[in-house]
Protein backbone atom coordinates (compact mmCIF):
# COMPACT_ATOMS: atom_id res chain seq x y z
CA UNK A 1 0.00 0.00 0.00
CA UNK A 2 2.74 2.45 0.98
CA UNK A 3 4.80 1.43 -2.02
CA UNK A 4 1.87 2.25 -4.31
CA UNK A 5 1.33 5.53 -2.52
CA UNK A 6 4.98 6.58 -2.86
CA UNK A 7 4.96 5.64 -6.55
CA UNK A 8 1.84 7.69 -7.21
CA UNK A 9 3.13 10.68 -5.23
CA UNK A 10 6.35 10.72 -7.25
CA UNK A 11 4.32 10.82 -10.46
CA UNK A 12 2.07 13.45 -8.90
CA UNK A 13 5.00 15.74 -8.13
CA UNK A 14 6.11 15.56 -11.77
CA UNK A 15 2.77 16.95 -12.95
CA UNK A 16 3.02 20.76 -13.10
CA UNK A 17 -0.72 21.22 -13.55
CA UNK A 18 -1.44 19.35 -10.33
CA UNK A 19 1.20 21.32 -8.45
CA UNK A 20 -0.37 24.53 -9.70
CA UNK A 21 -3.80 23.67 -8.30
CA UNK A 22 -2.31 22.33 -5.05
CA UNK A 23 0.19 25.09 -4.29
CA UNK A 24 0.13 28.13 -6.57
CA UNK A 25 -3.65 28.58 -6.60
CA UNK A 26 -4.15 28.74 -2.79
CA UNK A 27 -0.97 30.73 -2.05
CA UNK A 28 -0.73 33.21 -4.91
CA UNK A 29 -3.59 33.10 -7.38
CA UNK A 30 -6.46 33.14 -4.88
CA UNK A 31 -5.18 36.19 -2.91
CA UNK A 32 -4.13 37.81 -6.19
CA UNK A 33 -7.63 37.48 -7.63
CA UNK A 34 -9.13 39.02 -4.49
CA UNK A 35 -6.59 41.85 -4.67
CA UNK A 36 -7.38 42.49 -8.34
CA UNK A 37 -11.11 42.53 -7.59
CA UNK A 38 -10.62 45.03 -4.75
CA UNK A 39 -8.34 47.14 -6.98
CA UNK A 40 -10.87 47.39 -9.80
CA UNK A 41 -13.70 48.04 -7.33
CA UNK A 42 -11.75 50.94 -5.82
CA UNK A 43 -10.96 52.25 -9.32
CA UNK A 44 -14.66 52.13 -10.22
CA UNK A 45 -15.60 54.01 -7.04
CA UNK A 46 -12.90 56.65 -7.68
CA UNK A 47 -14.09 57.09 -11.25
CA UNK A 48 -17.70 57.52 -10.11
CA UNK A 49 -16.66 60.03 -7.42
CA UNK A 50 -14.63 62.17 -9.84
CA UNK A 51 -17.02 62.04 -12.79
CA UNK A 52 -18.63 65.34 -13.80
CA UNK A 53 -22.40 64.74 -13.87
CA UNK A 54 -24.62 66.21 -16.54
CA UNK A 55 -27.91 67.46 -15.13
CA UNK A 56 -31.00 69.44 -15.99
CA UNK A 57 -33.36 71.36 -13.73
CA UNK A 58 -37.08 71.90 -14.22
CA UNK A 59 -38.61 74.62 -12.06
CA UNK A 60 -35.34 76.46 -11.39
CA UNK A 61 -37.31 79.71 -11.04
CA UNK A 62 -38.83 78.41 -7.81
CA UNK A 63 -35.40 77.81 -6.20
CA UNK A 64 -32.85 80.14 -7.84
CA UNK A 65 -30.34 79.76 -4.97
CA UNK A 66 -30.41 75.96 -5.28
CA UNK A 67 -30.05 76.14 -9.09
CA UNK A 68 -27.20 78.61 -8.75
CA UNK A 69 -25.34 76.39 -6.27
CA UNK A 70 -25.65 73.40 -8.61
CA UNK A 71 -24.28 75.35 -11.57
CA UNK A 72 -21.42 76.75 -9.46
CA UNK A 73 -20.14 73.27 -8.58
CA UNK A 74 -17.26 71.84 -10.64
CA UNK A 75 -18.77 68.36 -10.31
CA UNK A 76 -21.96 69.27 -12.22
CA UNK A 77 -22.53 70.35 -15.81
CA UNK A 78 -25.94 71.76 -16.69
CA UNK A 79 -27.64 70.73 -19.93
CA UNK A 80 -30.85 72.11 -21.39
CA UNK A 81 -34.17 70.28 -21.33
CA UNK A 82 -37.56 71.37 -22.63
CA UNK A 83 -40.50 71.35 -20.27
CA UNK A 84 -42.46 69.27 -22.77
CA UNK A 85 -39.78 66.55 -23.04
CA UNK A 86 -40.40 63.12 -21.59
CA UNK A 87 -38.06 63.18 -18.58
CA UNK A 88 -37.74 59.39 -18.27
CA UNK A 89 -36.86 59.02 -21.95
CA UNK A 90 -34.45 61.95 -21.66
CA UNK A 91 -32.51 60.26 -18.85
CA UNK A 92 -32.65 56.81 -20.48
CA UNK A 93 -31.18 58.31 -23.64
CA UNK A 94 -28.23 59.41 -21.45
CA UNK A 95 -28.67 63.06 -22.37
CA UNK A 96 -28.27 63.78 -18.66
CA UNK A 97 -27.17 61.80 -15.62
CA UNK A 98 -30.13 63.16 -13.68
CA UNK A 99 -33.01 65.63 -13.92
CA UNK A 100 -34.19 67.52 -10.84
CA UNK A 101 -37.80 68.73 -10.74
CA UNK A 102 -38.43 71.53 -8.22
CA UNK A 103 -42.08 72.10 -7.15
CA UNK A 104 -43.69 75.54 -7.04
CA UNK A 105 -44.03 75.41 -3.22
CA UNK A 106 -40.27 75.48 -2.68
CA UNK A 107 -39.55 77.87 0.18
CA UNK A 108 -37.26 78.39 3.13
CA UNK A 109 -40.32 78.62 5.38
CA UNK A 110 -41.26 75.05 6.25
CA UNK A 111 -44.21 76.12 8.38
CA UNK A 112 -45.80 77.95 5.44
CA UNK A 113 -44.91 75.63 2.56
CA UNK A 114 -45.12 72.27 4.31
CA UNK A 115 -42.99 69.36 3.19
CA UNK A 116 -41.24 69.96 -0.12
CA UNK A 117 -40.74 66.99 -2.43
CA UNK A 118 -38.00 67.26 -5.04
CA UNK A 119 -38.31 64.70 -7.83
CA UNK A 120 -35.02 63.15 -8.92
CA UNK A 121 -34.97 61.25 -12.22
CA UNK A 122 -31.88 59.07 -12.73
CA UNK A 123 -30.77 55.65 -13.85
CA UNK A 124 -29.88 54.08 -10.53
CA UNK A 125 -28.99 50.64 -11.94
CA UNK A 126 -25.24 51.21 -11.92
CA UNK A 127 -22.69 52.82 -9.63
CA UNK A 128 -23.26 56.56 -9.39
CA UNK A 129 -22.79 59.38 -6.89
CA UNK A 130 -25.84 61.44 -7.88
CA UNK A 131 -27.77 61.12 -4.64
CA UNK A 132 -24.68 61.49 -2.47
CA UNK A 133 -23.61 64.76 -4.12
CA UNK A 134 -27.11 66.17 -4.36
CA UNK A 135 -27.86 65.42 -0.71
CA UNK A 136 -24.88 67.55 0.37
CA UNK A 137 -26.29 70.59 -1.44
CA UNK A 138 -29.97 70.07 -0.54
CA UNK A 139 -29.12 69.39 3.11
CA UNK A 140 -27.88 72.97 3.48
CA UNK A 141 -31.22 74.39 2.34
CA UNK A 142 -33.14 71.92 4.49
CA UNK A 143 -31.10 72.87 7.55
CA UNK A 144 -31.70 76.58 6.92
CA UNK A 145 -35.43 75.95 6.62
CA UNK A 146 -35.49 74.02 9.90
CA UNK A 147 -33.50 76.70 11.70
CA UNK A 148 -35.93 79.40 10.54
CA UNK A 149 -38.95 77.36 11.60
CA UNK A 150 -37.48 76.59 15.04
CA UNK A 151 -36.63 80.26 15.55
CA UNK A 152 -40.18 81.33 14.73
CA UNK A 153 -41.54 78.78 17.21
CA UNK A 154 -39.10 79.94 19.91
CA UNK A 155 -37.70 76.47 20.59
CA UNK A 156 -34.39 75.95 22.33
CA UNK A 157 -31.77 73.44 21.13
CA UNK A 158 -33.01 70.56 23.27
CA UNK A 159 -36.59 71.10 22.13
CA UNK A 160 -35.47 71.19 18.52
CA UNK A 161 -33.68 67.86 18.88
CA UNK A 162 -36.69 66.32 20.61
CA UNK A 163 -39.04 67.60 17.91
CA UNK A 164 -36.91 66.18 15.10
CA UNK A 165 -36.58 62.77 16.76
CA UNK A 166 -39.22 62.31 19.47
CA UNK A 167 -38.25 58.69 20.08
CA UNK A 168 -34.79 57.29 19.45
CA UNK A 169 -33.67 53.67 19.72
CA UNK A 170 -30.11 53.49 20.95
CA UNK A 171 -28.47 50.31 19.73
CA UNK A 172 -25.95 48.62 21.99
CA UNK A 173 -24.22 45.90 19.97
CA UNK A 174 -22.76 43.21 22.23
CA UNK A 175 -20.96 41.57 19.28
CA UNK A 176 -17.36 42.57 18.68
CA UNK A 177 -15.89 43.45 15.27
CA UNK A 178 -14.67 39.92 14.69
CA UNK A 179 -18.13 38.44 15.19
CA UNK A 180 -19.75 41.06 12.98
CA UNK A 181 -17.31 40.57 10.13
CA UNK A 182 -17.32 36.80 10.61
CA UNK A 183 -21.10 36.74 10.22
CA UNK A 184 -20.86 38.77 7.00
CA UNK A 185 -18.05 36.93 5.21
CA UNK A 186 -17.57 33.73 7.24
CA UNK A 187 -20.13 31.86 5.18
CA UNK A 188 -18.23 32.43 1.93
CA UNK A 189 -14.79 31.33 3.12
CA UNK A 190 -15.78 27.60 3.36
CA UNK A 191 -16.98 27.83 -0.24
CA UNK A 192 -13.53 28.83 -1.48
CA UNK A 193 -11.77 26.33 0.81
CA UNK A 194 -13.97 23.41 -0.29
CA UNK A 195 -13.53 24.31 -3.96
CA UNK A 196 -9.74 24.45 -3.61
CA UNK A 197 -9.64 21.11 -1.77
CA UNK A 198 -11.89 19.50 -4.38
CA UNK A 199 -9.84 20.97 -7.22
CA UNK A 200 -6.61 19.83 -5.57
CA UNK A 201 -7.88 16.24 -5.37
CA UNK A 202 -9.75 16.12 -8.69
CA UNK A 203 -6.77 16.17 -11.08
CA UNK A 204 -4.75 13.37 -9.41
CA UNK A 205 -7.93 11.31 -8.97
CA UNK A 206 -8.71 11.57 -12.68
CA UNK A 207 -5.18 10.48 -13.57
CA UNK A 208 -4.93 7.57 -11.09
CA UNK A 209 -8.04 5.84 -12.38
CA UNK A 210 -9.11 6.83 -15.89
CA UNK A 211 -5.58 7.98 -16.74
CA UNK A 212 -4.18 4.52 -15.92
CA UNK A 213 -6.78 2.97 -18.22
CA UNK A 214 -5.87 5.24 -21.12
CA UNK A 215 -2.13 4.63 -20.70
CA UNK A 216 -2.65 0.86 -20.41
CA UNK A 217 -0.73 0.68 -17.12
CA UNK A 218 -3.68 -0.47 -15.01
CA UNK A 219 -3.39 -4.07 -16.22
CA UNK A 220 0.32 -4.13 -15.32
CA UNK A 221 -0.53 -2.87 -11.85
CA UNK A 222 -3.25 -5.49 -11.37
CA UNK A 223 -0.98 -8.47 -12.18
CA UNK A 224 1.51 -7.35 -9.52
CA UNK A 225 1.53 -9.33 -6.26
CA UNK A 226 -0.03 -6.39 -4.42
CA UNK A 227 -3.55 -7.07 -3.13
CA UNK A 228 -6.44 -5.14 -4.67
CA UNK A 229 -7.45 -3.30 -1.52
CA UNK A 230 -3.84 -2.20 -1.00
CA UNK A 231 -3.84 -0.73 -4.52
CA UNK A 232 -7.04 1.16 -3.77
CA UNK A 233 -5.76 2.42 -0.43
CA UNK A 234 -2.47 3.52 -2.00
CA UNK A 235 -4.30 5.51 -4.69
CA UNK A 236 -6.79 6.84 -2.14
CA UNK A 237 -4.02 8.05 0.17
CA UNK A 238 -2.30 9.77 -2.76
CA UNK A 239 -5.47 11.64 -3.69
CA UNK A 240 -6.14 12.44 -0.03
CA UNK A 241 -2.56 13.65 0.32
CA UNK A 242 -3.09 16.03 -2.59
CA UNK A 243 -6.37 17.26 -1.13
CA UNK A 244 -5.01 17.62 2.41
CA UNK A 245 -1.95 19.43 1.07
CA UNK A 246 -4.24 21.80 -0.78
CA UNK A 247 -6.30 22.27 2.42
CA UNK A 248 -3.18 22.83 4.54
CA UNK A 249 -1.76 25.34 2.09
CA UNK A 250 -5.14 27.09 1.85
CA UNK A 251 -5.53 27.48 5.63
CA UNK A 252 -1.84 28.38 6.02
CA UNK A 253 -2.21 30.95 3.27
CA UNK A 254 -5.15 32.48 5.14
CA UNK A 255 -3.08 32.61 8.34
CA UNK A 256 -0.02 34.10 6.63
CA UNK A 257 -2.04 36.69 4.76
CA UNK A 258 -3.78 37.47 8.04
CA UNK A 259 -0.43 38.15 9.71
CA UNK A 260 0.70 40.25 6.74
CA UNK A 261 -2.48 42.29 6.85
CA UNK A 262 -2.15 42.74 10.60
CA UNK A 263 1.21 44.44 10.05
CA UNK A 264 -0.49 47.38 8.38
CA UNK A 265 -0.31 46.36 4.73
CA UNK A 266 -4.08 46.58 4.24
CA UNK A 267 -7.16 48.26 5.59
CA UNK A 268 -7.20 48.62 9.35
CA UNK A 269 -10.57 46.89 9.79
CA UNK A 270 -9.48 43.88 7.71
CA UNK A 271 -6.19 43.72 9.59
CA UNK A 272 -7.92 43.72 12.96
CA UNK A 273 -10.35 41.02 11.83
CA UNK A 274 -7.68 38.70 10.41
CA UNK A 275 -5.31 39.14 13.35
CA UNK A 276 -8.11 38.30 15.81
CA UNK A 277 -8.36 34.71 14.48
CA UNK A 278 -6.08 32.60 16.64
CA UNK A 279 -3.70 29.80 15.67
CA UNK A 280 -5.94 27.20 17.38
CA UNK A 281 -8.82 28.24 15.14
CA UNK A 282 -6.72 27.73 12.01
CA UNK A 283 -5.54 24.33 13.27
CA UNK A 284 -9.11 23.22 13.93
CA UNK A 285 -10.13 24.38 10.45
CA UNK A 286 -7.43 22.20 8.97
CA UNK A 287 -8.31 19.10 11.00
CA UNK A 288 -11.99 19.44 10.09
CA UNK A 289 -11.02 19.52 6.43
CA UNK A 290 -9.19 16.14 6.66
CA UNK A 291 -12.35 13.95 6.71
CA UNK A 292 -13.93 16.26 4.12
CA UNK A 293 -11.00 15.64 1.82
CA UNK A 294 -11.35 11.91 2.50
CA UNK A 295 -14.97 12.09 1.29
CA UNK A 296 -13.89 13.94 -1.84
CA UNK A 297 -11.07 11.47 -2.47
CA UNK A 298 -13.25 8.36 -2.15
CA UNK A 299 -15.96 9.74 -4.43
CA UNK A 300 -13.48 11.02 -7.01
CA UNK A 301 -11.53 7.75 -7.12
CA UNK A 302 -14.76 5.75 -7.53
CA UNK A 303 -15.80 7.93 -10.47
CA UNK A 304 -12.34 7.76 -12.01
CA UNK A 305 -12.25 3.95 -11.75
CA UNK A 306 -15.66 3.72 -13.40
CA UNK A 307 -14.81 6.05 -16.29
CA UNK A 308 -13.46 4.65 -19.55
CA UNK A 309 -11.27 7.67 -20.32
CA UNK A 310 -9.78 10.79 -18.81
CA UNK A 311 -12.37 12.96 -20.58
CA UNK A 312 -15.26 10.81 -19.37
CA UNK A 313 -13.96 11.03 -15.80
CA UNK A 314 -13.90 14.82 -16.01
CA UNK A 315 -17.51 14.73 -17.22
CA UNK A 316 -18.54 12.65 -14.20
CA UNK A 317 -16.68 14.88 -11.74
CA UNK A 318 -17.99 18.23 -12.94
CA UNK A 319 -21.47 17.80 -11.33
CA UNK A 320 -19.69 17.06 -8.05
CA UNK A 321 -18.94 20.79 -7.80
CA UNK A 322 -22.67 21.49 -7.46
CA UNK A 323 -23.00 18.77 -4.83
CA UNK A 324 -20.38 20.66 -2.80
CA UNK A 325 -21.88 24.11 -3.37
CA UNK A 326 -25.37 23.20 -2.08
CA UNK A 327 -24.30 22.22 1.49
CA UNK A 328 -22.22 25.40 1.71
CA UNK A 329 -25.23 27.46 0.61
CA UNK A 330 -27.24 25.88 3.44
CA UNK A 331 -24.61 27.20 5.87
CA UNK A 332 -25.20 30.78 4.67
CA UNK A 333 -29.00 30.69 5.04
CA UNK A 334 -30.51 32.73 7.90
CA UNK A 335 -31.50 30.64 10.89
CA UNK A 336 -29.10 27.79 10.07
CA UNK A 337 -26.75 27.43 13.03
CA UNK A 338 -24.34 24.83 14.35
CA UNK A 339 -26.93 23.37 16.68
CA UNK A 340 -29.07 20.27 16.84
CA UNK A 341 -29.34 18.29 13.62
CA UNK A 342 -27.25 20.71 11.56
CA UNK A 343 -24.15 19.56 13.46
CA UNK A 344 -24.61 16.12 11.87
CA UNK A 345 -25.26 17.21 8.26
CA UNK A 346 -22.13 16.39 6.22
CA UNK A 347 -20.19 19.30 4.69
CA UNK A 348 -22.78 21.79 5.98
CA UNK A 349 -21.60 21.16 9.55
CA UNK A 350 -17.97 21.79 8.59
CA UNK A 351 -18.92 24.97 6.73
CA UNK A 352 -20.88 26.16 9.78
CA UNK A 353 -17.99 25.25 12.09
CA UNK A 354 -15.49 27.23 9.97
CA UNK A 355 -17.87 30.16 10.07
CA UNK A 356 -18.16 29.93 13.87
CA UNK A 357 -14.38 29.68 14.25
CA UNK A 358 -13.95 32.80 12.15
CA UNK A 359 -16.56 34.60 14.26
CA UNK A 360 -14.96 33.39 17.49
CA UNK A 361 -18.23 31.88 18.76
CA UNK A 362 -17.45 28.18 18.30
CA UNK A 363 -19.10 25.65 20.61
CA UNK A 364 -16.26 23.14 20.80
CA UNK A 365 -18.54 20.33 22.02
CA UNK A 366 -20.06 20.30 18.52
CA UNK A 367 -16.74 19.04 17.17
CA UNK A 368 -17.68 15.55 18.36
CA UNK A 369 -20.75 15.48 16.11
CA UNK A 370 -18.85 17.07 13.22
CA UNK A 371 -15.91 14.66 13.27
CA UNK A 372 -18.12 11.61 13.97
CA UNK A 373 -20.57 12.17 11.10
CA UNK A 374 -17.92 13.24 8.58
CA UNK A 375 -15.51 10.42 9.44
CA UNK A 376 -18.30 7.83 9.32
CA UNK A 377 -19.36 8.94 5.83
CA UNK A 378 -15.73 9.01 4.67
CA UNK A 379 -15.18 5.44 5.94
CA UNK A 380 -18.34 4.21 4.20
CA UNK A 381 -17.34 5.79 0.91
CA UNK A 382 -13.85 4.33 1.16
CA UNK A 383 -15.33 0.87 1.76
CA UNK A 384 -17.49 1.33 -1.34
CA UNK A 385 -14.43 2.42 -3.31
CA UNK A 386 -12.58 -0.80 -2.39
CA UNK A 387 -15.66 -2.84 -3.34
CA UNK A 388 -15.94 -0.93 -6.63
CA UNK A 389 -12.28 -1.57 -7.49
CA UNK A 390 -12.70 -5.32 -7.00
CA UNK A 391 -15.38 -5.58 -9.69
CA UNK A 392 -13.86 -6.63 -13.02
CA UNK A 393 -16.77 -5.22 -15.06
CA UNK A 394 -16.00 -1.79 -13.59
CA UNK A 395 -12.24 -1.92 -14.13
CA UNK A 396 -12.44 -3.09 -17.73
CA UNK A 397 -15.42 -1.14 -19.05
Amino acid sequence: MWMVMLKEIKELLRDRKTLFFMIALPILVFPLLIGIAIFFMSKAVDKAENKVLNYAVIGAQYAPALAEQLSASDMFNEVLINVDDDIKAYVKAEKADFVLVIPDNFSDDALASGQIKLQLYLNDAGLNMVRKRLDKIVEGFAQASKTKAFASLGLNEEQQVALMDPIVIEKVDVADKRENWGEKIGGMIPYFIFMLCLQGAMIPATDLGAGEKERGTLETLLISPIERHHLVLGKFLTIAFAGVTSALITVSSMAVWGMVLSQGMAFKVVAEFMSAIGAIDFILMFFMLVPVVAIFSAVLLSLSIYARSFKEAQGYMTPLVFAVIIPVIFATLPGVELKGGWAWVPLTNVALAIKELIKGTMDYFQLVAIFSSTALIAAGLLFFCVYWFNKEKVLFR
